[in-house]
């Protein structure tokens, strides 16, 4: 029997396959888009007028503003028209919506969440707190991205969840979005690319440039250099990986999707682990570790907002950044940033740096000593600053591959020493909680702390997602001492 009341939620945040976001439909051979072009041009005015009606009934109000959607995609596949003669704009949206398809986000599974305070605060009644949940949608071909919900939880631990929108909306790409040359230039020597050609490259641009900058310094090396295209190629790869995106102001935070860009987060963008960070004017930033997957390789990333409408991605570097489950601590120690880590798949790892961006080194501050972690431990989450310490929910996988989540607690000067251990699992899977896409697994990417309670929310078998709520008090009660 746990000692701790856990106090679970009735509702859970199942997938909607109703919610999908528009992209574009990528046809592999240029003589098939030829073919598909050339036919919407032998239609007659009136059959294009017909179509174009027709598509309009049956998805404008499923979108924001598609004729410019149309519009855009046209931009994109003009060239494979067959000729300049000008066409009417009605043909124009007509031929870039047969290049346009829906992407249902989260058909597959609504899981792994994560939890912080919402920036905006305003209204809110004494002792209720605003919330903007994270979670990893995932959808056809197993492709994940991090999609948004809003709510509060009262005084009282009472949890309410905002309907989301039947809109969403994939952000927009900043093209002017700087890199610092010496911080792009450190990130080259830590993955073995610094070289005659790559520093003769950045040696053209300014201390501040833009991806656009680096792409035309690269072509006019590959010019004179023929030989230099793979190392052209991953310095435009890395580049890639690290941009800037933004939403409109108007849009909710359920319209807002963050939709993979880049070509490391081809197959998906996992696990998002939300925090919101003070540094030490006072200064509040939001932080997201998350992992970055193309299909064959993970890459950790970090992502940063102030407003949840423009987000900054980056790659995280050096070492001590090989493997999966970061999660940032939510404010400097000792002066340095401070990260939990599971660097070799089993072991909770402590890891500090004077640099947001570059993790040399870490240690091991937790092995599995319980059958239902012997396999493998992990945090939930970044950890929470209490009086009595650092609260870290972890993750422990036993018998059968089942994952269950508990909880230790960390010294507040030294958060390498264990202070407090919870022996039994915090929340294991319910019978009804089993079955999913993977099953017998709880899990959580982030807490909250609010009016005496951990505010919960957690993943059901990697299908859906739930809320529970933990007094404090008593789950530190019950915490066995290191």
């Amino acid at each position: 029997m746990n000692p701790v009341p856990v106090h679970r939620q009735s509702f859970f945040l199942k997938p909607n396959p109703a919610r999908v976001l528009i992209r574009p439909f990528l046809i592999a051979s240029e003589t098939r888009a030829l073919k598909i072009v050339s036919r919407v041009l032998a239609l007659s005015e009136t059959e294009v007028r017909d179509l174009l009606a027709e598509v309009l009934r049956e998805f404008g109000d499923r979108h924001y503003e598609i004729d410019a959607v149309f519009d855009r995609r046209f931009a994109q596949i003009r060239s494979f028209l067959p000729t300049d003669r000008p066409i009417s704009e009605e043909r124009r949206r007509l031929i870039g919506s047969f290049f346009t398809n829906e992407y249902s986000l989260e058909s597959a599974a609504l899981f792994n969440p994560s939890i912080v305070p919402h920036p905006d605060q305003s209204g809110m009644e004494n002792g209720s707190l605003r919330f903007i949940l994270s979670l990893r949608a995932t959808g056809e071909g197993h492709i994940s991205s991090i999609t948004f919900r809003s709510g509060c939880v009262d005084s009282a631990g009472q949890i309410t969840l905002d309907e989301p929108s039947r809109c969403v909306t994939a952000p927009r790409l900043v093209p002017s979005a700087l890199y610092e040359r010496r911080l792009f230039q450190k990130k080259l020597c830590e993955l073995g690319l610094e070289n005659p050609d790559s520093i003769a490259v950045l040696e053209t641009l300014d201390e501040t440039f833009t991806v656009a900058d680096l792409g035309k310094a690269s072509t006019l090396h590959l010019r004179a250099h023929p030989g230099s295209g793979v190392t052209m190629q991953r310095l435009m790869l890395l580049a890639q990986s690290n941009y800037e995106i933004e939403f409109a102001e108007n849009q909710s935070i359920s319209e807002r999707i963050i939709f993979p860009f880049s070509p490391s987060e081809s197959n998906g963008i996992e696990d998002a682990r939300f925090v919101r960070f003070c540094d030490e004017g006072g200064c509040e930033t939001y932080y997201a570790t998350y992992t970055a997957y193309d299909g064959r390789v993970i890459l950790p990333q970090l992502l940063e907002t102030r407003d949840f409408l423009k987000f900054k991605i980056c790659t995280l570097n050096g070492p001590a950044v090989e493997n999966k489950g970061m999660a940032l601590f939510p404010r400097r120690i000792n002066g340095l940033y401070a990260m939990l880590s599971r660097q070799d798949s089993e072991n909770i790892h402590l890891m500090y740096s004077d640099d947001l961006h570059f993790w040399h080194e870490s240690k091991v501050i937790m092995r599995p000593s319980q059958p239902w972690e012997f396999v493998q431990l992990g945090n939930c989450g970044s950890p929470h600053e209490l009086d009595e310490g650092w609260l870290v929910l972890t993750h422990g996988v036993g018998p059968m591959r089942k994952y269950c989540i508990g909880a230790i607690l960390l010294d507040k000067e030294d958060p390498s020493q264990i202070v407090g251990r919870l022996p039994q699992p915090l929340l294991r899977p319910e019978e009804n909680e089993r079955e999913g896409y993977v099953p017998n697994v709880v899990y959580t990417c982030g807490s909250l702390v609010h009016n005496g309670s951990l505010v919960l929310p957690y993943a059901v078998s990697d299908s859906a997602s739930s809320f529970a709520t933990v007094p404090i008090a008593e789950l530190l009660a019950a915490m066995r001492a290191e």
